[in-house]
C-alpha cells in the first residue's frame, strides 16, 4: 500500500469550500466545514499596523499550559491575578522598570508606597542590613546600613565605602555595642590620592561609653548628622 507524507486538497471544485475571511485561521465547525472568523487572523505581511507573520486575535484567550515568549507586552490596562511566588529577571544586570506609582499592603494596611507625582516613598517599617564587627581593620560595603562594633576593650579601626560609590543620599548608622575603659573606634574615609572626608576631617573617632555616629553621603564626602 502506498503511504504519502501529506495530501493537498483544492476546495474549488467542491460545493461547500472553506469559508472565511482571507488569512483567518481555519476551524472545524460543529456542522463539519471548515470556517473562519475575522476575530483569529494570521497576516503574512505587514497590515493596518500589523508586521509581518503576525497572529492577531480579538478576544479572550485561555492558556491552561505555560506561555513562553521572547518579548511579552501588554497595552493599556491589565489585571494579574496569580497564586504563588513570581520571579522577574535572571541575571543581577537585569533592570526592571516601571512607569508611575507602587503600593504594597498587607491586607488593608499600608506597607510601602512610591508616590511617583511628588516623589515620596512612605514605609509602614524600615529595616536596614547589619553586620556586627569583631575584627579590625574592617571595611564595610555599601550594602551595609547599620554597623555594630562588638569588639570589647580594643582599638577598632572601620573604613567605610567611598561616598561616591556609595551615592548622593546614601546613609550609614556606627553603634559601638563594646564596654571600653581607653579604646576607641576609629571610622576613616575612603583612601587613595582623592581621600574622602568626614565633616572635613580624613577620620571620625567614637569614645566614652557606647557612642554612635550617623552618617549621610552626597556623593563626595561623608557628613554627620
Amino acid at each position: 500500500m502506498a503511504q504519502f507524507g501529506w495530501a493537498y486538497i483544492d476546495c474549488d471544485d467542491v460545493s461547500d469550500p472553506a469559508k472565511g475571511p482571507t488569512g483567518s485561521v481555519q476551524l472545524h465547525h460543529a456542522d463539519g466545514d471548515l470556517t473562519g472568523s475575522e476575530y483569529l487572523v494570521y497576516h503574512s505581511s505587514s497590515t493596518t499596523g500589523y508586521g509581518p507573520n503576525t497572529l492577531v486575535l480579538s478576544g479572550t484567550l485561555i492558556v491552561t499550559g505555560a506561555i513562553s515568549a521572547s518579548i511579552y507586552h501588554i497595552e493599556d490596562i491589565a489585571i494579574i491575578d496569580a497564586t504563588g511566588s513570581t520571579y522577574f529577571g535572571d541575571d543581577q544586570t537585569d533592570i526592571h522598570a516601571r512607569t508611575g506609582s507602587l503600593e504594597i499592603y498587607s491586607d488593608s494596611a499600608l506597607i510601602l508606597k512610591a508616590n511617583a507625582i511628588n516623589g515620596q516613598t512612605t514605609v509602614g517599617g524600615l529595616q536596614g542590613t547589619y553586620k556586627r564587627v569583631t575584627t579590625t581593620p574592617y571595611t564595610a560595603s555599601v550594602s551595609q546600613m547599620v554597623l555594630g562594633v562588638d569588639s570589647g576593650n580594643s582599638d577598632v579601626t572601620i573604613c567605610i565605602p567611598s561616598a561616591s560609590s556609595a551615592g548622593a543620599g546614601a546613609v550609614m548608622f556606627i553603634k559601638d555595642q563594646s564596654t571600653r575603659t581607653s579604646s576607641r573606634v576609629y571610622i576613616s574615609g575612603s583612601t587613595g590620592a582623592s581621600q574622602e572626608l568626614i565633616d572635613s576631617a580624613s577620620y571620625y573617632i567614637l569614645s566614652g561609653t557606647y557612642p554612635a555616629i550617623n552618617l549621610y553621603s552626597d556623593g563626595a564626602n561623608w557628613w554627620i548628622f
